[in-house]
């Protein structure tokens, strides 16, 4: 849910045109960017660079993943699961204003241009490795969604033969998106603000880039890569290492430290790397308000990953297949309540408790909910920050690249993964710890000595980082699409009847089977609930939800009964390319199984 507001248009423009000297304003005209003239100082750089901090990656939902219950709106993900995603029906590609390739040029028109710039070294050499940041976010992007891709490091014009050029190899993109990272890193300054490209931002998207290829060679073995991914691995560790000496802090105490990184205002938080900064007196807002039942709950297989409060599995637990909504949240990691509504949730300029959405599976997203009035003032009126980098996804991608090499040591995890535990309460996690069936039955690849800690991290990683963004890239390098085959589900239901969802005592909603079965309430009963839901209706027609058992069960989803999602372990950890590019570039080539 991506609405970034993060430098207004105006703004640039005005900047632009100050900062540029007379001479120039003369010679040409002053809403457009003449390449020859503008790139003369540090500063000019600066401002031409701004625009581009809108294709920063960064997220505060995790739709498409399994992570996701039910979800009203149609997107790529759910088209390809259910078999209607092709290369001649896919987006994608583009090369329209502030889309896809458009951004490519807009770092290589600068680079190319840079040696034109007089100034000190120190200040040209910042903003060419920010320029650099953001080509190498262009192609991890890329590399992700295609596998591969052409590598261009200079503007193209219209008669220029490398339109027409091929496909450059996985390897090819990977090695070029790292040398632009390792030089972003050494170059760009570690200035102190926290909303521009800082040296520690660089350092973040190189451990990112280089956990996701080390990881996807070693799970992808149909790549022929296994050999190489310990490389990456190793400058993830190298790259998390280097921000670890920074001075970054895991910030806060209990659930209310933890619920502070994403509810308010960020400046100076010394756990953020960086941030969007959202501002209603500069009228910059986001879509947050609407995470709470706006078109989309988190799945049940989310909320079973929160361990118990002394460090065991809940799912061990006997009767916790069947704990009913009011009921899960007994006894659990706090971090769930801050991510997930529990019962009595009041919503900011509101008085009552929330009675969400049951269609949706009734487990609403809370995080990144501006919870106060403030801060929330209704759709694309949201004022707390974003996280785009922090400092508790470089311990995790610290201790994950070390267990997946096989040096990890109860130290790293001390150093690490425990900050996080103890920050919210939490036992410690040792390098001994028990096997979860759970996580093996959703991890099949993970084997060796140390594969127990590995799913622990993993199941660190999906609870710390839920709903930043991260999940479906986390499937995806794992080779473990198939958990998106579901299926999605939501709270249990023990019986057809009334429930109270809100904690007070009084039922707020019922469930049944159908109109003419109302399992035993009266007329009056029903009509002092708030809503009523049906799986069938009065016309036999089935309504958005049905019950995993007939008439009990997790809440599962209509849409999903008679074409559940399939995921095509063939094809599907890639897009295709849309058919109208092939035709325009017949040296194009198809990603694996889409061929």
């Amino acid at each position: 849910m991506k609405t970034l507001k993060y430098i207004l248009s105006a703004s640039i423009s005005l900047v632009f045109l100050t900062a540029c000297n007379d001479s120039f304003l003369e010679k040409y005209p002053e809403t457009e960017l003449n390449e020859e003239a503008f790139f003369q100082t540090p500063e000019d750089m600066a401002i031409y660079l701004n625009n581009s901090y809108k294709d920063l990656p960064y997220g505060s939902d995790d739709l498409y993943s399994d992570n996701i219950g039910g979800y009203t709106a149609s997107h790529e993900v759910y088209s390809m699961l259910h078999g209607t995603i092709n290369e001649n029906t896919v987006g994608g590609w583009s090369k329209d204003e502030d889309k896809d390739w458009y951004n490519l040029r807009k770092a290589n028109v600068l680079l190319v241009n840079a040696h034109k710039v007089k100034g000190e070294q120190t200040d040209i050499d910042h903003y060419i490795g920010v320029a650099r940041f953001f080509r190498a976010n262009f192609y991890f992007k890329m590399l992700k969604r295609y596998g591969a891709a052409p590598w261009y490091d200079h503007p193209l014009s219209t008669n220029d033969p490398d339109l027409y050029k091929g496909m450059d190899s996985r390897e090819l993109i990977a090695d070029k998106i790292m040398e632009d990272l390792e030089f972003a890193a050494k170059n760009i300054k570690a200035i102190e603000s926290r909303t521009y490209i800082n040296k520690w931002a660089a350092y973040s998207l190189l451990a990112r880039f280089a956990l996701h290829e080390g990881t996807f060679r070693k799970y992808h073995t149909e790549l022929n890569l296994t050999n190489t991914a310990n490389n990456f691995l190793e400058k993830a560790v190298w790259a998390t290492g280097e921000i670890m000496k920074a001075g970054f802090e895991i910030t806060g105490k209990g659930a209310e430290g933890y619920r502070a990184l994403f509810t308010g205002d960020l400046k100076g938080n010394k756990e953020i790397i960086l941030y969007a900064d959202y501002d209603r007196t500069l009228g910059r807002g986001s879509n947050t308000p609407s995470v709470v039942d706006w078109m989309w709950h988190l799945s049940r297989s989310l909320a079973d990953s929160y361990l118990k409060l002394n460090g065991s599995p809940a799912t061990s637990d006997p009767n916790y297949a069947t704990k009913t909504y009011n009921e899960m949240f007994d006894d659990r990691d706090p971090r769930m309540a801050e991510t997930i509504m529990p019962a009595g949730f009041i919503k900011a300029n509101e008085s009552l408790p929330t009675v969400a959405k049951l269609d949706y599976g009734y487990l609403p997203q809370l995080k990144y909910y501006p919870r106060t009035a403030e801060l929330n003032s209704g759709y694309d009126a949201g004022y707390n920050d974003i996280v785009i980098f922090r400092y508790a996804e470089t311990l995790l991608i610290n201790a994950e690249a070390k267990a997946e090499l096989g040096t990890i040591k109860q130290e790293d995890l001390n150093a690490t993964v425990n900050l996080l535990r103890k920050r919210v309460g939490m036992p410690d996690l040792k390098l001994d710890v028990a096997t979860d069936p759970k996580l093996t039955v959703q991890y099949p690849a993970v084997t060796g000595t140390l594969a127990n800690v590995i799913l622990e991290i993993r199941r660190e990683r999906r609870v710390e980082l839920a709903c930043e963004g991260l999940r479906y890239d986390d499937l995806m390098r794992w080779k473990a699409g198939k958990l998106l085959e579901g299926p999605a589900e939501g709270v249990y239901i023990p019986a057809f009847g009334a429930y109270d969802v809100t904690g007070d005592g009084e039922n707020d909603i019922a469930i049944l089977e159908s109109p003419d079965k109302t399992a035993g309430l009266t007329e009056d009963e029903l009509s002092k609930l708030q809503k009523t839901y049906y799986l069938v209706d009065k016309d036999g027609k089935k309504g958005n939800i049905y019950l995993s058992e007939g008439n009990k069960g997790n809440i599962r989803f209509t849409i999903d009964q008679g074409n559940p999602p399939r995921f095509d372990e063939t094809k599907y950890y890639y897009f295709p390319i849309p058919f109208s590019e092939i035709q325009l570039n017949p040296n194009l080539e198809q990603p694996s199984g889409w061929r």
